[in-house]
């Protein structure tokens, strides 16, 4: 693959560039600073924390063919909520979080021992919103060299930590429906599967609802299938 001076993607640069640009036309208030994480601080002061608010982290890095990867973790099959299932690096806002970006960062340093400096922050998401009120919100970083990062993984939260290309969630394979309700809406909610080896990886529910969002920014296209969003992501429930 083609490679700047600094010995990176060019390809990954130009991503990184137009996702950046894009993402401070469309949320040009967003409560983060983009760029470098090393360099990461709050343009804006520190508010009150916000108890109903959590961030994911979507780090992104290009594998020996080109194409594009996003890391993800199955979750202890210990915890008591969602245990076993597949999940983006992330969780709850601390209060010593200034951001989304810094929640983000943080929650992916403690599960799987993703040095901050590693990922580059291009965009922050508008949130998803869950049926208990939590805003979820998506985090896109890139990883410049995949080969530095050796994953430590917190065994009281963390199970495994693998990765998937990111354009199958756009694509129709590997991939089933079932419909749901909501108030009267009918909604769908998607599962993804993916194997590794003899291991088979469930991406459903929020999270291949995200990674579908961000595949879309990525690649400047819709999915190949009926999305059909849960309205409640939308809009606060409460």
């Amino acid at each position: 693959m083609p490679l700047d001076g600094s010995g990176r993607s060019e390809k990954l640069l130009e991503l990184a560039k137009r996702i950046r640009h894009e993402n401070r036309n469309q949320n040009p208030d967003a409560n983060v600073t983009l760029g470098n994480s090393r360099a990461h601080e709050s343009q804006f002061a520190p508010g009150p924390i916000e108890r109903n608010r959590a961030a994911v982290l979507i780090c992104l890095f290009e594998d020996e063919n080109g194409y594009l990867r996003v890391i993800l973790t199955r979750r202890s099959s210990k915890l008591s909520s969602h245990s076993g299932e597949v999940a983006l690096p992330g969780g709850k806002r601390d209060e010593h979080d200034s951001d989304d970006v810094a929640t983000a960062l943080r929650e992916a340093h403690e599960e799987i021992g993703l040095d901050p400096s590693m990922v580059e922050i291009v965009a922050v998401l508008e949130p998803f919103h869950t049926r208990i009120n939590i805003a979820v919100v998506p985090v896109i970083g890139v990883m410049w060299d995949k080969t530095a990062f050796e994953p430590t993984l917190n065994a009281a939260e963390v199970e495994s930590v693998f990765d998937a290309p990111l354009e199958m969630f756009l694509k129709d394979e590997n991939r089933r429906q079932e419909e749901q309700d909501w108030k009267g809406h009918k909604y769908l909610r998607h599962f993804f599967d993916h194997q590794i080896d003899n291991e088979m990886y469930v991406i459903w529910a929020l999270t291949a609802g995200i990674l579908i969002k961000v595949a879309s920014v990525v690649y400047q296209r819709p999915p190949s299938f009926e999305e059909r969003r849960p309205p409640f992501w939308s809009i606060c429930n409460r």
